[in-house]
């Protein structure tokens, strides 16, 4: 991998000059299990100082609070995702509330609606993702969002329902820039990923360029969607590196600027300062 990247003046700059977190990973899953030590490796190479490992049932969720324990830089988040919204247990609830007194807990999540796959029935998502916001609010603790071709219901339930002081994140962000203003107002944070490097992604870019400084985060949500010039591949933590240079390269700032920035932001969601 290239430790250097291009500046909008023309220097360089290496990846240990900067310091990367990324807000969405899926660490545990078994397309890691045989090489971990080493996407741990080219992490670190790539300047990604931490990784919010994130939840998407009470299982997954307690292999992410594992993972905290075991390796440096990674904090979690745990949560029942739409899709398995269908199948959760009488107790998730408790089970959830437990994982997230671990001190290396810093979100719940990730939660929500998705109308794309409908994995699960509409009312259940919504009935889940309700009571998980409860929870939420309960524990004053962020809450990162998953939503897809959903967003007229989910942010009817936000406006409705609310979310903690503690604010959340809209993860892995595809909305319109209408649709973030909204989020913005609601205490959210705007996490852009791997498709935002995609040539024909417009309307992610001219998101990437709006949302305020102090609102915008990064991810990989890796293993899935990696960025050019990786697109297709296994995504990993060391590919927010690219992601953090398009959006660099669209603001017109250098990369260590837009890293200070985002990582300073996610350090602040989740109460990492």
């Amino acid at each position: 991998m290239d430790l250097q990247t291009g500046l909008p003046d023309g220097r360089t700059e290496t990846a240990s000059s900067v310091e990367l977190f990324d807000t969405h990973v899926h660490l545990y899953d078994e397309q890691f299990a045989d090489d971990l030590d080493r996407v741990f490796s080219r992490m670190a190479q790539a300047g990604v100082a931490r990784a919010m490992c994130v939840g998407y049932d009470v299982d997954s969720s307690e292999k992410a609070v594992a993972m905290t324990k075991s390796r440096t830089g990674i904090v979690a988040a745990v949560g029942v995702h739409p899709h398995d919204a269908g199948s959760v247990a009488a107790d998730y609830l408790a089970r959830l509330a437990d994982l997230a007194r671990h001190p290396r807990v810093a979100a719940l999540g990730e939660i929500g609606l998705d109308y794309y796959r409908d994995l699960s029935p509409r009312p259940v998502q919504q009935q889940v993702f309700r009571e998980q916001l409860a929870l939420v609010r309960k524990l004053n603790i962020p809450v990162i969002i998953h939503v897809r071709e959903a967003y007229g219901d989910l942010l009817d339930i936000l406006r409705r329902d609310g979310i903690s002081p503690a604010g959340g994140v809209m993860h892995c962000f595809s909305g319109s820039w209408e649709v973030a203003q909204q989020a913005m107002e609601m205490g959210f944070y705007i996490s852009l990923a791997g498709p935002v490097t995609f040539k024909k992604a417009l309307k992610l870019k001219e998101i990437a360029v709006r949302v305020p400084a102090d609102r915008l985060l990064i991810e990989t949500d890796c293993p899935f969607l990696a960025p050019e010039p990786f697109r297709g591949r296994r995504n990993e933590p060391a590919y927010v590196r690219y992601v953090a240079e398009h959006i660099a390269v669209l603001r017109d700032i250098s990369l260590g600027e837009l890293a200070q920035v985002t990582t300073a932001n996610a350090r602040r969601l989740f109460n990492l300062i």
